[in-house]
């Protein structure tokens, strides 16, 4: 009886001690998952945190591009201010998702939007007012401290948000410790009762312990594995982005280096020829000198159309029709699409004016006509439409570098073979084309990709493999007051009896402007910089008109017009250029009231320019 006894006590006792152990591993592995919750809350809060020390620290750089701009009238000061109106949606949306669960955070949310609205808007209007020449009203709006009060107001409502944050996390971490100061007490009480049977179930305990130890050091284990191919997979993953960009570069520069080297070849041929057969076969020289002349123009096409990728094309945006547009360049299309092609123009009543530049939008049409034609090799039907069309948040939040608004819809449809998914992504890469070899540069999509995107539109291709394709091109929406219509007049572009002054740092190339100008008839003087000009100008005081180079060293050609100007009212000016990041292009687009005249030009073009200047006609109007 007594060893019965004894082992319906020594069972008990076991039953006791497994059930506290079993107390004790469960203890452990509920404070192990409540200090897994709070590290995530503890890391929740610190995204809050960071988000909005994100969004408050691009503003700060904001406000600060802004009164830099003011200051000193220097636009690149306004390029946080652009990437903060840029990137400002997204990031309020991203710190509405982060705060989701919390109403009162969801609250200041709308009011930190609300405010920064304001705050952008108060910004914009000094921008305006400075850019419209009314800088005494944007120094008065700045010093009026209506900003200084939205700010203070937008660091209150950080502070409230990033108080209730540390609230939150206080109250979790309370929470926590209580519970764990609680299942410590209960975990010290079983351990003092474990005590008691520890001899009879050491055995079971060695044994369970051991089975724990062996599945923390498996699942450490496990843990380190994870951590090698997490940081393997991102080693991978970032040497594919590097291939894919260096791929990127290499397509780019091949495709330049090649098409380049194509025309160089027929250019240096063909003038090696004219000038061995310049004397034996003037006929045969001058047929030379036309092919190295054409290829010449080519290589200035091909310059461009990288321009226009890259968004560095000086653009004259206006008013357009843009239905007039398309039904005048109807008879174009047919002959450039042919008679397998069946042309339909679907204009739609009551368009808006869309603003943007007229020739490059007639090339733009023209290129993704010429695309859609060489999709139909069997021929099919195209239909250029024009339409009213509104964007709004939704899609602009889905798609990058959108502005929710109005817009001019123009769309190109065929009915040829479509593009695959693939396809599409990469329709808009330099030099990337799916015709065959001699049959498409790749820079025609890339072409009416850059110049939508600087004339800050949105261009979106639709299509499936073996149903066709649809490109639509959304340009902003004219709202401003329509100018009057032009008178007609025929431009004479012959040369004149006026003066001519020439001002460009490159010898050779002011030989060449200098020589033209004299073949024209005009009378020339030329100078090397800003300070020989106005010296040549005391000098020479009936001086018509002043064609200037824009990038020179020392005084630009826009220091060296405002002087001029200045000092002879009256003197019209040309400049030149084959650089647009300068004095006369901002943004891409051309300063009102500029005569230019982009680099490389023909004399003919030369001609015409100059002489709608010296008429006082065709400013702004690119030749």
């Amino acid at each position: 009886m007594a060893s019965r006894a004894m082992l319906i006590r020594s069972i008990a006792l076991a039953a006791v001690g497994f059930a506290l152990l079993a107390l004790v591993l469960g203890g452990t592995f509920w404070i192990s998952g409540r200090q897994q919750s709070a590290v995530r809350l503890v890391e929740h809060t610190l995204l809050v945190q960071k988000q909005i020390n994100r969004i408050y620290t691009r503003l700060i750089g904001a406000e600060s591009a802004d009164r830099g701009y003011l200051l000193l009238g220097d636009p690149a000061y306004l390029a946080p201010y652009q990437r903060f109106v840029e990137g400002y949606a997204n990031d309020i949306a991203e710190l509405r998702a982060l705060v989701s669960d919390n109403p009162v955070q969801l609250d200041w949310v709308g009011q930190l939007k609300q405010l920064i609205d304001q705050r952008l808007m108060l910004i914009q209007k000094k921008i305006d007012l400075n850019d419209a020449g009314d800088r005494d009203g944007a120094m008065a709006l700045l010093r009026s401290g209506k900003g200084l009060e939205l700010s203070e107001q937008i660091r209150q409502v950080t502070a409230d948000m990033y108080a209730e944050e540390e609230r939150l996390l206080t109250e979790r971490r309370d929470a926590a410790d209580d519970t764990a100061r609680t299942l410590q007490l209960g975990l010290m009480a079983a351990f003092a009762i474990m005590i008691g049977v520890a001899v009879l179930a050491f055995r079971d305990q060695r044994l369970r312990l051991n089975q724990l130890m062996m599945a923390r050091d498996n699942l450490a284990d496990a843990n380190s594995r994870l951590h090698a191919e997490a940081a393997t997979r991102e080693r991978a993953e970032a040497q594919v982005r590097q291939m894919q960009k260096m791929e990127s570069v290499g397509q780019l520069t091949g495709g330049i280096a090649h098409d380049f080297n194509n025309m160089l070849a027929i250019i240096i041929g063909s003038l090696d020829l004219a000038k061995r057969r310049l004397t034996s076969d003037p006929a045969k020289a001058e047929t030379g000198i036309g092919a190295a002349a054409d290829a010449a123009q080519r290589a200035a096409q091909l310059t461009s159309r990288l321009l226009a990728f890259s968004r560095q094309q000086p653009l004259a945006p206006g008013p357009i029709d843009a239905n007039k547009l398309v039904a005048g360049m109807s008879e174009l299309l047919r002959r450039t699409l042919g008679e397998q092609v069946q042309l339909e123009t679907v204009l739609a009543g009551g368009l808006w004016r869309a603003y943007a530049d007229a020739p490059q939008l007639e090339n733009a049409v023209l290129n993704l006509c010429v695309n859609a034609r060489d999709a139909m090799p069997e021929g099919g039907k195209l239909t250029v439409e024009t339409a009213n069309t509104w964007l709004d948040d939704a899609y602009a939040a889905a798609h990058a570098d959108v502005s929710a608004g109005q817009y001019v819809a123009i769309c190109v449809t065929d009915s040829g073979t479509g593009m695959s998914k693939e396809t599409i992504e990469r329709a808009f890469d330099p030099f990337y084309t799916t015709k065959g070899v001699g049959k498409g540069t790749g820079l025609g999509l890339s072409q009416v990709f850059g110049f939508v995107k600087q004339s800050r539109g949105h261009v979106k291709i639709y299509s499936e493999v073996g149903q066709g394709t649809t490109v639509k091109m959304y340009l902003p929406r004219f709202t401003g007051e329509l100018p009057a219509e032009d008178a007609p007049h025929e431009t004479y572009v012959g040369g004149g009896d006026e003066i001519v002054l020439v001002v460009e740092d490159d010898a050779d190339v002011r030989l060449v402007s200098v020589d033209a100008l004299r073949a024209l008839g005009y009378t020339v003087i030329h100078a090397e910089d800003g300070p020989s000009a106005l010296a040549a100008l005391e000098k020479h005081p009936k001086v018509d008109l002043l064609f200037t180079d824009i990038v020179m060293p020392g005084m630009t050609g826009r220091q060296l017009a405002d002087i001029a100007t200045v000092q002879r009212p009256g003197l019209k000016v040309l400049y030149a250029t084959g650089y647009t990041r300068n004095a006369v292009v901002h943004n891409g687009m051309l300063d009102a009231g500029v005569a230019f005249l982009s680099k490389p030009f023909t004399i003919d073009q030369l001609a015409a320019k100059v002489r709608q200047v010296l008429d006082g006609g065709g400013v702004n109007r690119k030749v």
